[in-house]
């Protein structure tokens, strides 16, 4: 009788599985979507199939889809800024997106319309990197960094660019210049 019912959730399951489709707009460790770490710049075409693929820096005669690449919706939506690790190669792979629609989020809601305080209760800092006109926000355990204007912060944190600017010193408000996806080559 054990076998039955251990065989009868097991089929359960396996429909359930089956039913659901994946989220197109998820943003999960190593995925957006359907859009993986692996996928290589000539799987672009086949994966945003639905989509419009604009090449940035066409490369005459290439094979396949090669160099940065915006993604948009039929509807003309900008999605996201796909950057290869190697410019010139087809089978290179993904290593940087920008994200501009504010549709694709992390599992604890954060997008591209969100602000700091979104970041600070829902997840831990673990380095904040201070560039000349920005800071860089890189969240532990997530492929997720965020770019934010220094135009938002204090004065006296503004033209310094060797300020080490601390999490409690960014306003709760501040919004995001570039919400980006990072995945490093492995």
């Amino acid at each position: 009788m054990k076998k039955i019912l251990l065989f009868g959730a097991f089929v359960a399951l396996l429909f359930t599985q089956c039913g659901e489709k994946s989220n197109p707009f998820s943003i999960q460790q190593g995925a957006i979507g359907d859009l993986t770490k692996e996928i290589q710049m000539k799987q672009i075409d086949s994966l945003f199939a639905n989509d419009s693929i604009v090449k940035l820096n066409p490369i005459k005669d290439a094979l396949g889809t090669q160099g940065e690449v915006e993604i948009y919706e039929k509807g003309g939506a900008k999605l996201l800024l796909l950057s290869p690790d190697n410019e010139s190669d087809p089978n290179s792979i993904i290593t940087n997106i920008q994200v501009f629609d504010s549709r694709y989020k992390t599992d604890k809601g954060l997008n591209k319309a969100s602000t700091f305080k979104d970041i600070k209760a829902n997840y831990t800092i673990s380095d904040i990197e201070t560039t000349i006109n920005s800071v860089v926000i890189f969240l532990e355990g997530s492929d997720v960094f965020i770019t934010i204007d220094k135009k938002q912060l204090p004065e006296n944190l503004r033209y310094d660019p060797s300020v080490t600017v601390e999490a409690s010193q960014i306003p709760d408000e501040a919004t995001f210049k570039y919400f980006m996806v990072g995945w490093e080559k492995e």
